[in-house]
């Protein structure tokens, strides 16, 4: 026990001195795992559970992610809720002592467009991606989207949009574009309708995450990661002239977030690009410069599974360069038990604390610039 008792002391004071601040305790260190990680509920009323409030209060949430079904006239008090649970919260006060930011809670969903990937359901913008890209005009048409998606964000208390799809399809109908979600078939015809939707939401205050990197535009119709195992068998000239360029100019305009896919592309790695630390940060932070944080796909998509439960998955992840782990299972318990994991691996020093931190200050910075 005594031996148990001084290891966890020299933990903490390794974190101290790699945070330059004093002795940090384990519930500090549980608070900084926690801001790693966005949880979702199971409950069609928008109203969060009290374990949620609960856990925000305490600092242990750093955000939530609401689909459609959670959506209605309650939502904006539902969220306030949240907001302001993790305002009175000691997560605020212990990453402004840290990195001197004044930070918010994270309130996430998918507005891409159109009727079907829409978070806010019914609201701006109607057109989907592939009719923003088809329009006559598709970098107003995508500058116009991106302010209706922006106010549409915001009358509901949301302040992270995970849009828009930077993939460029390959084939009319499949798995991106049979739903409308890529904005074209070239690179060229993705960005000039995708970086002024981009541009227009982060001029009103609204974070933005592209995805889903390297680009699922090659994944045929029944390629759903969300389901199974997928390998994109695209030729490195393809990745590199085709796909990944959407990204490059996102992040070149400026951009928040990236999401990196879930899809094997056997001409770079044999993992996931989430799974990949090639991916993620030789080519996301080093190829092309990205600063900004970086955020998983759900956590329980079935082409992950091979790699282990969820806790192993979300601990790969984050080694492989993920800041944010979207728990998005719909309850509650899964984020908990993946903040559980990242503040056992901090504490074992199995995950790097110089990077760790590294992660957190980039956190607390895009945490800094919310609207609400």
């Amino acid at each position: 026990m005594l031996s148990h008792t001084l290891y966890t002391c020299a933990v903490a004071l390794q974190l101290s001195l790699a945070l330059g601040n004093p002795t940090f305790s384990k519930t500090d260190i549980d608070i900084l795992a926690g801001q790693h990680v966005i949880y979702s509920y199971n409950y069609t009323d928008p109203k969060p559970p009290q374990e949620l409030i609960d856990l925000t209060r305490a600092g242990l949430v750093g955000g939530v992610l609401l689909y459609d079904i959670h959506v209605n006239d309650n939502t904006p008090a539902a969220m306030k809720q949240l907001l302001d649970a993790y305002a009175s919260s000691p997560a605020r006060r212990l990453l402004q002592k840290i990195t001197g930011k004044k930070t918010n809670f994270l309130v996430m969903t998918n507005q891409e467009g159109g009727t079907v990937f829409n978070g806010v359901p019914g609201h701006a913008p109607k057109e989907s991606a592939k009719q923003i890209g088809q329009s006559s005009h598709p970098s107003e048409a995508g500058r116009q989207a991106g302010f209706g998606a922006a106010q549409s964000l915001k009358d509901y208390n949301f302040n992270v949009n995970l849009a828009p799809v930077l993939g460029v399809y390959r084939e009319p109908g499949n798995f991106l574009d049979y739903g409308g979600r890529s904005y074209g078939n070239t690179s060229d015809r993705v960005i000039r309708a995708a970086v002024p939707f981009i541009q227009a939401q982060r001029s009103k205050n609204i974070l933005v995450s592209i995805k889903h990197f390297p680009g699922l535009g090659a994944a045929k119709y029944e390629q759903n990661t969300d389901l199974a195992p997928v390998t994109l068998d695209v030729s490195l000239q393809d990745l590199k002239n085709i796909d990944t360029a959407t990204f490059a100019a996102a992040i070149k305009s400026g951009v928040d977030m990236v999401m990196p896919s879930w899809a094997i592309y056997p001409a770079v790695d044999k993992v996931p690009a989430g799974l990949s630390e090639i991916w993620m940060k030789k080519w996301l932070r080093g190829k092309f410069g990205f600063r900004g944080v970086t955020i998983t796909e759900a956590m329980e998509a079935g082409s992950i599974v091979p790699f282990g439960d969820v806790k192993t998955r979300a601990k790969i992840a984050y080694k492989a360069g993920n800041d944010l782990i979207l728990a998005s299972q719909l309850n509650v318990s899964e984020g908990v038990e993946i903040r559980q994991t990242l503040a056992a691996a901090i504490r074992s020093r199995e995950i790097d604390l110089s990077d760790f931190m590294d992660s957190t200050r980039r956190i607390a910075s895009l945490k800094s610039r919310t609207w609400n």
